[in-house]
């Protein structure tokens, strides 16, 4: 069986497996028993879901087999991925499962796993669940009594105010906003009433846009995939500045005063600054992914900071942040990481810190971001017959040492294979669009030549 578990847990089309129902209830009832069993007791578990139409019988179905095998539910209803990450840690739960699938269309949907300490669940846990999966998946497991969560709608909303309290009260300790005005796209998604919330806590003249879900307009036209009706509203509205989230809210992109787009590595930019002003960035490091732009790396070197790259995906830029001690990480599409204050990403707490950097700073995010300049960059696929090693192809290895030499310490160029796909991959930054390109197309050419269909 091909691996259900990917960097962000299981996602998929609601419905079909592995997110049919009893599937669902296979994996709720196969991490109870494995929580029962390390902690000798009925495990307790946090559940929350975002807006899709799905989200509500899927938690059901995860429930039911969870219970069944022994643990202990409660829903803390539609709260964003984070939120569950900071309940299960602030609640000694021994996990937190958000039904969530992020920023994709409302038909689709996922499971991401928590442990106490806000990680993702271990690679080890997810492979004992999928075998379970493999082992079980023509049994049903048995229907139990009290399979829906025993939380009122009360409770739910009690689980929710604890994590805005953390926000506001903890991120946002001493944090005013009473003179900002703030356009906030909720994405229709698990934000929408929790977003607009908390920055009217802390005194924002706030207007909240697609706070309004169906169960099928989550991340339709709109959010963090979709930047360009907040960028109009911004503009408007006059407002100082617009947060855009996705439908999970564990990510968060920006727009100035002057509707200029600010993404993850611009974002990067002001916090880093920010924390090293203020002596808080350990190690004077950021991490960040290979497909943070060439642009990062230069702004950050020129005031004396390093750049640390990693794999594609905020489960590797956590690892590097752990291992390396440091204090801020994230990828271009908004999911940001502070260690110290969380292990989760999350969309909220990003413009919460966002925020102070521009008020203790006085200034506005269009000043902040300046000294980032994003380089032109180029992708091209070239289908392949074969996967050999570039390193086994002196041709190619010839072109891309002489495509190197030529970029210098102003470009940068990434070769990879799609982890999926029978394609190579070739990424090119630069100073000069027109010259990029050039490159791109000799290194492509040579693949096409050496392992091209």
């Amino acid at each position: 069986m091909k691996a259900l578990f990917g960097t962000d847990g299981i996602r998929g089309e609601a419905g079909s497996f592995p997110l049919d129902a009893s599937t669902v209830s296979i994996i709720g009832f196969s991490l109870a028993r494995y929580l029962r069993d390390v902690a000798g007791r009925s495990p307790a578990i946090i559940i929350g879901r975002d807006t899709r139409e799905s989200g509500a019988w899927l938690e059901q179905a995860l429930t039911a087999g969870a219970v069944a095998a022994g643990a202990e539910c409660r829903s803390a209803g539609v709260i964003t991925t984070p939120g569950i990450a900071f309940l299960t840690g602030s609640l000694k739960a021994d996990a937190g499962i958000v039904i969530s699938a992020s920023h994709n269309p409302y038909h689709d949907n996922g499971i991401k796993i928590f442990s106490p300490s806000g990680r993702k669940l271990d690679d080890s846990i997810e492979r004992r669940i999928e075998a379970d999966i493999l082992n079980e998946s023509q049994q049903d497991v048995p229907p139990h009594p009290s399979s829906l969560t025993s939380s009122t709608r009360d409770e739910e909303e009690s689980l929710q105010q604890r994590y805005l309290a953390f926000l506001s009260e903890e991120i946002g300790k001493g944090l005013s906003l009473k003179d900002l005005k703030i356009v906030i796209d909720c994405a229709n998604g698990a934000s929408s009433n929790l977003a607009p919330a908390l920055f009217v806590r802390l005194g924002a003249r706030t207007v909240a846009i697609n706070n309004q879900p169906d169960g099928r307009n989550i991340n339709r036209d709109c959010g963090s995939l979709h930047i360009e009706s907040l960028q109009r509203r911004v503009v408007a509205e006059k407002a100082d500045l617009g947060v855009a989230f996705d439908g999970d809210a564990d990510r968060a992109l920006f727009i100035d005063n002057k509707g200029a787009f600010v993404d993850g590595d611009a974002t990067l930019w002001v916090l880093a600054r920010h924390l090293h002003t203020n002596a808080q960035l350990k190690g004077d490091t950021v991490v960040a992914t290979v497909m943070s732009n060439i642009g990062l790396e230069i702004a950050l070197r020129s005031r004396g900071l390093r750049l640390v790259r990693t794999d594609v995906g905020d489960k590797y830029v956590l690892e590097e942040l752990l291992r390396l001690g440091a204090s801020l990480g994230g990828e271009q599409s908004g999911h940001i990481i502070f260690p110290q204050l969380s292990l989760a990403g999350d969309g909220m707490l990003t413009a919460l810190c966002l925020l102070r950097a521009l008020q203790d700073q006085g200034k506005s995010l269009a000043e902040m971001t300046t000294g980032f300049e994003r380089y032109p960059q180029v992708l091209v696929n070239v289908q392949v017959r074969e996967k050999r090693p570039f390193s086994e192809i002196p041709s190619l290895q010839k072109a891309v040492t002489e495509t190197e030499e030529k970029l210098s310490q102003k470009g940068r160029l990434l070769l990879r294979y799609s982890g999926t796909e029978a394609l190579a991959r070739i990424m090119i930054e630069g100073e000069r669009q027109t010259d990029i390109e050039s490159y791109a197309r000799q290194i492509a050419r040579i693949i096409e030549r050496e392992i091209g269909t």
